[in-house]
């Protein structure tokens, strides 16, 4: 199976993380230890209602083509998975790593996994160690495979769409992917090879790097 929960959206597996954990507060941590912090379900509710808590892969490609530098990008995958191809400027970390990673509490942190169930699962474990600026990219790898490497014009575009498809190409000619035209052809087992895993040409000059590492802040207390 290409896609984990293929009927799912994102937005509905967090809702369904959300409903098996039933309503009230919610308690994380070993309470013998003290270290346990308490989430509100309904507040968290809200922010998948609201998606305030995605990043699309449109914003993010044209974040990186830009040289943004104020964000993490997390990979959350296997380091083969990592190896053979992500997106330029990922950090490769597993999710049961990721407390010990170094990510600051004020930084803006996007993750991504393959379809989004794990991004989804690390978005809630981060949510509740109190990780304010967590994200997750809609679509996950997938769907920046299909919109910003592999963008597909239709065999009978409108004008419209062929004017939205001749920007894609160009964001997907940068990232060094290949647009493709007409309807996907069914070929069981037919794979389309992907780009080097390394960073795009940088900006012009006056712009910071995509790839350039973050500045870290200082943690408030």
């Amino acid at each position: 199976m290409k896609r984990p929960f293929p009927l799912l959206t994102l937005n509905a597996r967090l809702g369904l993380l959300l409903g098996l954990l039933g309503v009230g507060a919610l308690v994380i941590g070993n309470p013998a230890a003290g270290s346990t912090v308490t989430l509100d379900p309904v507040e968290l509710s809200r922010i998948v209602q609201t998606e305030t808590d995605h990043v699309s892969v449109e914003e993010l490609s044209d974040w990186i083509i830009r040289g943004k530098d104020d964000f993490r990008l997390i990979d959350l995958r296997s380091e083969a998975e990592f190896a053979a191809y992500h997106i330029p400027g990922a950090e490769n970390v597993q999710l049961p790593a990721l407390a010990d990673h170094g990510l600051l509490r004020n930084e803006k942190i996007i993750l991504y996994s393959e379809g989004g169930i794990h991004s989804a699962q690390a978005w809630f474990l981060m949510k509740a160690r109190e990780y304010r600026g967590v994200y997750l990219l809609r679509g996950g790898l997938e769907e920046w495979k299909e919109t910003i490497l592999f963008p597909r014009l239709p065999s009978t575009p409108t004008a419209e769409q062929a004017a939205v498809f001749e920007k894609k190409k160009e964001v997907s000619k940068f990232f060094g992917g290949s647009p493709l035209t007409g309807a996907a052809p069914e070929q069981p087992g037919r794979t389309i090879a992907m780009p080097e895993p390394v960073m795009p040409p940088a900006p012009a000059a006056g712009s910071a790097a995509g790839g350039a590492p973050v500045k870290k802040k200082k943690e408030g207390c």
